[in-house]
This record gives C-alpha cells, structure tokens and sequence, in this order.
C-alpha cells in the first residue's frame, strides 16, 4: 500500500513522516527542507510505504518541488493521500486541499498546530470541517505524536472508498469545465479528469505541452468576457470563495485583547534598523562561543589530551609489539591519525556550533532571519528566497544547493546556485578554527567575520551579476509564513546536531581517510636516481614536486609555500582535507588550536595577514566535490557549472589577494610592484560593481 504525505511548507509535514517511519529527517522553518521526495514504511506495518512530499502552496508548477511533488501525484499510483494543514492557518492551507480532492485520490486531512489555535482562543468544528470537504478529517499534533494512531486507521479505512470532489464551481465556470472534459474526452487522462479539465480551462502551460490539444480559445475567451476576469483567476477567486464559506461555518474566532508574545518579539528582532545589528550579534555570539570559549576549551582536551598524548602513543606501542613494519607504521601514524585526527579534533567545536544554530533554528528566529536579510538582498538584485539556502548551507552545501529549486526564476535560481557555497559549511569549520586559534591566538572577531565574509561575497557578486545581461532583471518576490515563537524540542535538536554531526564524522572516516593515505604515499615517496624510493626529507617527495609546480599561482597571496598550495587543492575533495594535509605535512600528530605546535612549525610560512588570505581564500573558492556534483546536477549544464566553478575561484583569488596586498600595505607599510596591480584590479572591480545596469534582462 501507497500513500503519499503531502502539505504546505512549515506545516508539520516531516515531523509527522518521522513519527510514522521512525525517520530522523531534518525538520527546518523554513521552505526547502524537503526538496525531493523521501519514502519510507510505516513502522507500525512495513507493508505501508509512505512518501513524503516537497512542500508546496499549489499543484501549480511554479517551482521545482511543486513540478516534483504534482509530477508524483499524477504519474504514480497512489492508494490514499494525507494532506496536512496548519490549523493555525486554515485559508492558506486549504486551497492546496481543495486542488488535491479534485484528483479523487482517497485523501484524509490531517490537522495540524491545535495547540496554537487554542492559545489564540479560537476553535475549529472538526466534524463540520470534514462535512464542508466531502473527505474525513482528524486533529494530531505532529510534534507532540497525538492523534496519529487514529489517523492511520482512518486513512487505512478510507482508502478502500471512492472519492468524489466536490462540486465548487457554478455558472459559466461549471458550464465550461465540463464542455472541455466532454470535448477533450480522448485526450485527458481519465484517472483525472476534472483537474486535466480546470489545468486546460487554466491555459496551464506544463499540461498543454503534455496533452495535444488545440483550445477553442473562443469559447474561454466567451467566460473571461462574461466574468471580467481571466480564467487562471476565475478558477483562484472560487476556490477562495469556497474555502470562505468553509472557514465561516468551522472556525470561531476567539477575542484576543493583546499582542502575541511573538509578535512582542518581531517588533524588535525585526525591527527596520535594529533587525540586522541583532543578527550581527547573535551570530557574533554563536562563532564566540563555539569557536573562541566552550567549544574552544573541548577541542584543547581533544588536540592535546586525546589525539596527543592518548590515542597515538597507545597506537604506536601496540605497533611496535606486534612487530610492524616501519613503512606501516608511518602510514598508520604519520598519515591517517595525523590526518584523520587532525580533522577529528575539531568536532566539539563544532557540534557547540550545531548546537546553537538548531536552537536558532528550532525556536523560529532562523526564519526571521530570512525576512530580515530579503530587505538587504532585495537592494542588490538577490530575493530572500536566495537566503534559505544559504541558511541550509551552514550545515552542509550539498542540500542547500538543493534547496535552491524553491525559487520560480530560473535566473535568480542559478545565481544562487553560484554563491550559496560563499557561506562557510562545516567542513570549512576546522579551516576557521585553525586559523583563528593558531594564528590569532584565539581572537573572538576571526571565526563571525568568516561568516559576514561569506555574506558579503554573496552580495558583492549579485550586485555584479545583475549588472550582466543574463541575470539582469527584478528579483523574484519573496512571501514566507513565519512561524510562532516557541521552546526548542530537545528531540528535534538532537536530530538536527546529530545527523549534521554524524555526517561530518562519516565523512572523515570514508573521504577524509582515503585521501591522506594517498596523500602520505606522495609524501613519503620519491624518485632517487630513477628509482621510487621512501624519503626521509618531504621536500623531496613526489607531493613535494607536484606542489611546486603549482605552488607559484598562490604566491601574490601570500603563501607560495608549495605545502599550503598543496592543502588548498586537497580542499576540493573535500574542505576537511586542508586541516587533515597541514597535520600531514608539517609533521605532527594533531594540530593543537591554541597553536603552540603549529605556530613554531608554520610561522615561517604565515604571517597574520597571509593566514586570514589563506582562509579567505579557502572559504570561497570552489566547492568539494560532492558540492560540485549538485552544482552540477541543478544546473543540468555543464557550461553554466564551469562558469560557476571558474567564477568562485576567480572571484576567491580576486578577494585574498586583495586581502594580502592591502593588509601588507596597511599593517606592515610594504609596498611593491603587486601592490600596484592591486590597486587597478579594486579600481576595475568597483568600476564593474558601480556601472549601470545591462538592458534587455528577462524576468
């Protein structure tokens, strides 16, 4: 058996998909958690397969979750539909349940978030609900799992029944509709009739290219001048009619005297001018906290007592008692703990950060943040929708690179597909955190200004990408429900650090472990008169060779140093590998963050403002390869992927050698030919940053 588990976004939809499956999805508040369907079996009864569904607004194709989730619902067979709706929003909700009874696939109403509904001292007539929608409906609470087991035996119940939509349209509408199912018989599917029927009475674009039909544009044209109004509208304006009348005879409407408590706080973290320096400070906070203080003190347990004097000289006793061979145990302790361990150390930082980015996340201000950066980005040619991937993105970039086909416009859609990787991930972290503890002895700025770095590349580059005829053009409007305030779920936060923390550890165990195996065979062997030898000296090493081929690119940035070079490329296979390689190559066990080994080991490579060039650098060039691969894959092109790969690296270069050359003019007062070209590469980019507008860009 088959049903599929459908709703608008922040409805519920995959909090009620885990307590059914016993799933651990991740549960956001904000549109785009689920932009590809999810399946899983009812763990009550394994011969029940459930879907779990984009979550969209209308079966209208207007995104691509919205293609996912109607191309589902029409083109595989299903035997019973839950659609769920916030209680706490009935008029929005039920306009996507008015187009899903009229497939007549067996469907049952869950409605969800009574708890709020009753703190605003309304009240929703059930049985008078399920009565109006000619389908059953039954009142759960995803979150707090009631209701559910009578939800299931209802659907169970119900999907053995016919089910007939009711009849909302009346006058030339309903006249209309049935000529064109009568019309069009041998061409509509007859599984759906009535929707095929409203999608042509609509001029629906997708249908008509699926169905060939010729419209009597006459006959619609006959409605739309009797009804003053097109037909897409005439369709809109009666179902919201319909769903008027339901709502009057189902929902009470309490009397509130008083403000929300929510809406207490709106008035303040959303405010005009206090909304973005409450933001500033928050994540000021978050990165302090999780980089320069809590996670700061874990992580030194971690380098120094766990990776430093526990876990490898017990390794490398067991080693030696069991009689292994040398070139093994360099492989064992030079490449995989220093490398794995290297990136391992890093993990209490980051699960403080997961910590308190799940928190913001759970109790709602997350999607303020949304609102609050679509006032900014809206000014440089970006949508707030742009936002929430990037959102997404603090965890990892391949999701939010997913994410990003909730947004309409195919043009906004592929700049933010461009830039989402600027925010800094997790696997960026450890990147971070090196720098800011080694290099600047744990200043509280480093670790948050990686984050507005990331932001304000994203801005700079939708200011210059708009200002190119390809994605010149208003930006897609952006409308987003916010959700209420409330406590965080200690269930739902330890999901959500565990799954991205999880991940993380997988990652250096699999990826992160291949690779500094490969990368301690090319350090550790070298051609000697013609013959591959094992070297005592790296600078003598295959790796050795290989970097400096290539280490002069990065030499106007500070770190020509063929080892940093080195780090930076194994960043793309993944970003953890730029820790890992260091721990590697500069030839100890773990890199200690408070940087008294790593400071005495890299200082002759790194000054201040060459380390923060460094991570500049790193933070917004090219993507790991996974990322890459969903760049690729939501581009479907491979020209657009290459110019997002080219631009990033470009762009990374443009922004740390800028970095380099002014911080040495600033600080250390050296000025030299590079500095020159400096200036004339500021002068052309804010030439192209302040130029007007390409013409001729489509919306």
């Amino acid at each position: 058996m088959k049903i599929a588990l459908i709703g608008n976004p922040n409805s519920g939809k995959t909090t009620l998909f885990n307590q059914l499956t016993g799933s651990n999805q991740y549960v956001g508040n904000w549109p785009g958690v689920t932009v590809e369907k999810k399946e899983g079996f009812y763990k009550k009864d394994k011969s029940i397969q459930i879907t779990d569904l984009p979550g969209i607004y209308s079966l209208s194709p207007y995104s691509l979750e919205e293609v996912v989730s109607r191309d589902y619902l029409l083109h595989t067979p299903i035997d019973a539909l839950i659609n769920i709706i916030d209680g706490s929003n009935l008029e929005r909700n039920l306009f996507l349940t008015t187009q899903l009874l009229e497939l007549g696939i067996p469907t049952v109403v869950a409605i969800n978030m009574l708890d709020i509904v009753e703190k605003r001292n309304d009240h929703i007539d059930i049985k008078e609900l399920s009565q109006q929608l000619g389908c059953p409906v039954v009142a759960i609470s995803a979150l707090k799992e009631t209701g559910i087991d009578t939800l299931m035996d209802t659907i169970l119940r119900h999907a053995k029944e016919t089910c007939v939509a009711k009849n909302i349209y009346t006058g030339p509408i309903q006249d209309t509709l049935q000529w064109v199912i009568d019309t069009y018989h041998d061409k509509i599917p007859q599984q759906y009739p009535l929707f095929y029927a409203i999608k042509l009475f609509e001029r629906d674009q997708d249908i008509l290219k699926k169905i060939p039909v010729s419209l009597d544009e006459t006959k619609l044209q006959e409605v739309e001048s009797q009804l003053d109004d097109d037909t897409e509208s005439l369709i809109i304006n009666a179902r919201y009619a319909y769903i008027s009348s339901i709502i009057d005879r189902c929902l009470q409407k309490g009397h509130q005297h008083h403000i929300s408590l929510s809406d207490r706080i709106d008035q303040i973290v959303t405010h005009r001018i206090l909304a973005f320096p409450i933001f500033i400070l928050v994540m000021w906070a978050v990165y302090y906290l999780s980089i320069t203080t809590v996670g700061s003190m874990m992580t030194d347990w971690t380098n120094d007592v766990l990776f430093g004097e526990i876990i490898p000289p017990m390794i490398e006793q067991f080693l030696i008692s069991i009689q292994c061979a040398d070139w093994l145990q360099a492989l064992i302790l030079d490449g995989i703990v220093a490398g794995v361990g290297a990136v391992l150390g890093f993990v209490p930082q980051m699960l403080v950060l997961f910590l308190l980015l799940a928190i913001l996340e759970e109790c709602g201000y997350m999607a303020r943040v949304a609102f609050i950066m679509d006032r900014i980005f809206r000014k440089f040619g970006l949508s707030g929708k742009s936002f929430i991937p990037m959102l997404i993105g603090t965890g990892c970039g391949v999701p939010a690179l997913m994410a990003s086909r909730t947004i309409e416009s195919e043009r906004d859609r592929k700049m933010t597909l461009i830039t989402t990787t600027f925010i800094p991930c997790s696997a960026k972290l450890p990147i971070i955190a090196l720098i800011a503890g080694a290099l600047f002895q744990g200043a509280s700025w480093v670790a948050p200004s990686a984050y507005f770095i990331g932001m304000l590349a994203i801005v700079l580059s939708g200011i210059l990408l708009k200002k190119t005829k390809v994605f010149a053009g208003d930006p897609a409007p952006f409308v987003m429900e916010m959700p209420a305030y409330h406590l965080p779920q200690l269930k739902n936060i330890y999901k959500s650090v565990s799954h991205r923390a999880m991940s993380f550890i997988k990652k250096a165990g699999t990826i992160i472990l291949l690779s500094t195996i490969v990368i301690w065979f090319f350090m550790g062997f070298g051609f000697d008169q013609g013959q591959l030898v094992m070297v005592d000296n790296i600078d003598h090493s295959l790796l050795a060779w290989i970097g400096r081929s290539f280490a002069w690119i990065f030499a106007p940035l500070g770190w020509g140093d063929w080892k940093a070079a080195v780090a930076t490329i194994t960043g793309l296979i993944a970003k953890e590998n730029v820790v890992s390689t260091l721990g590697q190559l500069y030839g100890f066990v773990q890199v200690a963050e408070d940087g008294n080994e790593i400071w005495t080991t890299i200082a002759q490579q790194f000054t201040a403002v060459s380390a923060y060039s460094f991570l500049v650098f790193n933070l917004l060039c090219a993507p790991c390869f996974a990322a890459i691969g969903a760049i690729k894959r939501e581009m479907n092109n491979t020209k657009w992927t290459w110019f997002a790969l080219i631009y990033e690296c470009g762009f990374a270069y443009m922004m740390a050698f800028l970095v380099y050359q002014f911080g040495n003019s600033i600080f250390y007062g050296i000025f030299q030919s590079e500095t020159l070209i400096a200036v004339l590469v500021f002068i052309v980019f804010m030439y192209f940053l302040l130029r007007s507008p390409a013409k001729g860009g489509t919306r």
